[in-house]
């Protein structure tokens, strides 16, 4: 979490030191200077995004933070050699709209990094625990709601009576579904999640096909589909893997015979400790 949250702001004051140094060794001048650091930059971010892909909406962040940082220090050094050339002993370079300039971007900055991190990761535990409601005991996956709507459900009307009717059928068919962790899950390690089906009168539903998929909202490519056995009647497990910590959207499905029954929820999985 602090390495993702840290990676922004120090990449921009990597480039200003860069910058910095260019400046007092080289006889080019400040926006020239700010080109050359910007353009080296933005193909370090590029080459390395194509190895280790982070995403686009990060890939865009750091392309962003660079690109501006270079920005603003071709216009503060483009400033300072104007005033350079035209201060007199009494007159200084110093001027305060740059400030007020850098000072904007580098809260900005900040700001983004810490979305950033929040999108890819969640949020830190003790923030967790104070803006998020308390979760039961042993149950990391919060139900949101059950079946999957389509995005355009109001231009198809086949597609939204469709899902009403899935939701309805479910309603009535009055299936219990009881999912959660053995323990809480940790990004990189193998976990069991488990699922316990019973029919409206307590019975195990026994020999259904159980599986879905774990999203990644931030990159697809790591969505996890799992199908899972039955160890006990009625009692479906899995041994999954998330390779990334924060926030995960799950999509189950239960099937036996011409039933079928859906759920929508989300976990959470945590770091590696340090």
């Amino acid at each position: 979490m602090l390495q993702s949250l840290l990676a922004l702001p120090l990449g921009a004051l990597t480039e200003v030191l860069v910058f910095l140094a260019l400046y007092a060794l080289s006889p080019l001048s400040g926006k020239q200077v700010a080109l050359l650091v910007g353009l080296v930059s933005l193909c370090a971010v590029v080459l390395y995004s194509l190895i280790n892909w982070p995403g686009a909406d990060v890939l865009a962040m750091y392309i962003a933070v660079l690109a501006v940082s270079a920005y603003l220090l071709a216009i503060i050094s483009s400033n300072y050699e104007e005033r350079r050339a035209e201060r007199t002993a009494k007159r200084r370079w110093f001027h305060w709209a740059p400030t007020v300039i850098v000072v904007f971007f580098l809260a900005l900055f900040a700001l983004d990094g810490v979305l950033v991190s929040i999108s890819t990761q969640g949020l830190p535990a003790p923030f967790a625990r104070v803006l998020l409601p308390p979760t039961v005991a042993n149950d990391h996956v919060q139900s949101v709601f059950p079946g999957t709507v389509a995005n355009n459900f109001q231009k198809k009307e086949d597609q939204y009576n469709a899902y009403l009717a899935q939701v309805k059928r479910q309603q009535e068919r009055g299936w219990k579904l009881d999912k959660g962790w053995l323990k809480k899950p940790v990004e990189g390690e193998p976990a069991v999640f488990q699922l316990r089906v019973l029919e409206a009168d307590d019975a195990p539903v026994r020999f259904a096909q159980v599986g879905g998929v774990f999203l990644r909202p931030s990159d697809s490519r790591k969505d996890t589909v799992f199908a899972m056995q039955e160890i006990q009647p009625g009692l479906y497990q899995a041994v999954l893997t998330l390779p990334q910590p924060g926030m995960w959207d799950l999509l189950l499905t239960v099937k036996r015979g011409g039933q079928l029954h859906e759920l929508r929820a989300s976990t959470s999985v945590s770091a590696k400790a340090p």
